[in-house]
């Protein structure tokens, strides 16, 4: 089940979607040496992808095993965006992906994100600039059904995705609830069957309520979609790419014991730790930990131990008590 964006060809359908605070180099690493076959980093603004210094340093970093892989932008102006993705271009990101999807408030009150659903005028010279900068690499987007939950009509939807892909756009990406949903409801999976009917030929990704392998695969098989982002899936299970991989061929999907997850756990704080600093690789970890607790048969007693670490040595305490066979 290949699937193609551009130029660019990936082995697997099932991907890694960008999502603030998790979608790092370290985690993306994690999930590649477990199947993933695609990865988006968080969302960068424009500006920022733009200014030395640290907070780019720490930003945008790429490796040689976190390849094909997106950069995510947004911004307001289409210029300053033409101008960031070059600067992704020349650094070797494969694939430029645009956000118009980003429902948190701060976001849209900056006009930024979900607030271009609402502003497809502002969203088509974005994509029209973007690609003019990039020639040959591909740029996608990521649009959600709607702005306003009781627009039923998808009218800027439909304007926005038509003139990108028209403008040279390689692929869309679909979260199928509006920005005044944020991520609560349930995303309306029959608008993204719609929206492969309306462009048979073009590539579409969805996403929205990929809560697990087994959903990942039955949102491509209802609604015909090319393939899938999982975003908050997809976090605390690193495994969900190789599981989604093992349902493909007919294998029952494989469940880590507590030693491969604290082996894990312990390989994502170290590359925290080489990525950014110990201090900062903490408190990554403490955060990430509490996902990776789902997981866990005792998981209610392991996050109440968790959410009282302070140190590196208590953390390691708490991860060699509870990831002991």
């Amino acid at each position: 089940m290949p699937l193609r964006i551009g130029a660019v060809a990936i082995d697997f359908p099932v991907g890694l979607g960008a999502l603030a605070g998790y979608s790092d180099l370290p985690y993306r690493l994690i999930c590649r040496s477990l199947g993933a076959p695609y990865c988006i980093t968080e969302a960068m603004l424009d500006r920022q992808v733009l200014l030395e210094g640290r907070l780019r340093k720490r930003l945008i970093r790429l490796d040689p095993a976190d390849h094909p892989v997106a950069g995510q932008i947004m911004g307001v102006e289409p210029e300053t965006m033409a101008d960031a993705a070059r600067s992704l271009d020349r650094m070797g990101f494969d694939i430029i992906d645009l956000n118009f999807a980003c429902p948190v408030r701060k976001v849209v009150s900056h006009k930024r994100g979900g607030a271009l659903m609402n502003d497809p005028e502002r969203a088509l010279a974005t994509v029209r600039a973007v690609v003019d900068a990039v020639p040959g690499r591909p740029v996608t987007l990521k649009l959600r059904r709607a702005f306003r939950d009781a627009d039923r009509t998808h009218e800027s939807f439909w304007t926005i995705a038509r003139g990108a892909f028209e403008a040279g756009a390689s692929a869309i990406a679909v979260h199928a609830r509006s920005v005044e949903q944020k991520y609560t409801g349930r995303a309306d999976w029959g608008f993204l069957a719609e929206v492969k009917r309306a462009f048979p030929e073009r590539t579409v990704l969805g996403s929205g309520d990929v809560s697990s392998p087994a959903e990942a695969l039955r949102m491509m098989a209802e609604t015909g979609v090319d393939g899938v982002l999982a975003a908050r899936g997809a976090i605390g299970n690193p495994w969900f790419f190789a599981q989604a991989r093992d349902l493909t061929a007919g294998r029952p999907p494989r469940q880590p014991g507590l030693d491969e997850q604290r082996e894990v756990i312990t390989r994502h704080y170290r590359l925290a730790c080489e990525a950014y600093d110990p201090r900062r690789g903490l408190k990554i970890l403490r955060h990430f930990s509490l996902q990776y607790a789902k997981m866990h048969p005792r998981r209610t007693d392991l996050r109440n131990a968790l959410v009282k670490v302070r140190t590196e040595d208590e953390w390691r305490a708490v991860i060699d008590a509870f990831y002991s066979s």
